[in-house]
């Protein structure tokens, strides 16, 4: 059964594995980190953890019984009560659930453990999948989203009152 766990610095390994598989997908479907993103992986991922520590973020990973990385669920910007969610769910992890479960397991650990009261996401019109994501979740459309925030691509803004159940 996966796991949704705090971002730790022994996930590293697993995180490049899950951002090296999956890169051809989520260039297409969100957005390409680039190549200086996986030459620069060890740095990047030490400020994440740096961020994290501060209380700047929170970083999740969807953890598979093997230690697999199967997605990526994070709080960004924690300010206020508020953050921004975003997500990224491997390819062969997709169209069963995964993305809806991890997305409702954060949303309670976001009110329980940190405190927030609300989450906003924002998500390409032409990415359904994830728009499905955040309704089955409890988001409703809020506005539309600077292509800037979505990878350059025209979108929405959703957002979820986390004192409602």
């Amino acid at each position: 059964m996966p796991e949704l766990q705090r971002l730790r610095a022994d996930h590293a390994p697993a995180v490049l594995a899950f951002e090296r598989a999956n890169r051809a997908y989520f260039a297409a479907t969100v957005f390409d980190r680039g190549d200086a993103y996986f030459a620069e992986f060890a740095e990047r991922f030490d400020a994440l953890l740096a961020e994290q520590e501060a209380g700047i973020c929170a970083f999740h990973v969807l953890v598979d019984d093997d230690g697999a990385v199967l997605g990526r669920f994070n709080l960004i910007d924690i300010e206020d009560r508020a953050a921004e969610l975003g997500y990224r769910v491997a390819q062969d992890a997709t169209g069963r659930g995964v993305a809806t479960a991890a997305v409702r397991e954060l949303c309670r650990t976001a009110a329980d453990r940190y405190g927030l009261h609300t989450l906003r996401a924002a998500t390409a019109h032409e990415n359904a999948a994830s728009r499905r994501v955040l309704v089955k979740a409890g988001f409703v459309p809020e506005g539309p989203a600077d292509p800037e925030n979505i990878g350059g691509k025209p979108g929405t803004w959703y957002a979820r009152d986390l004192r409602t159940p």
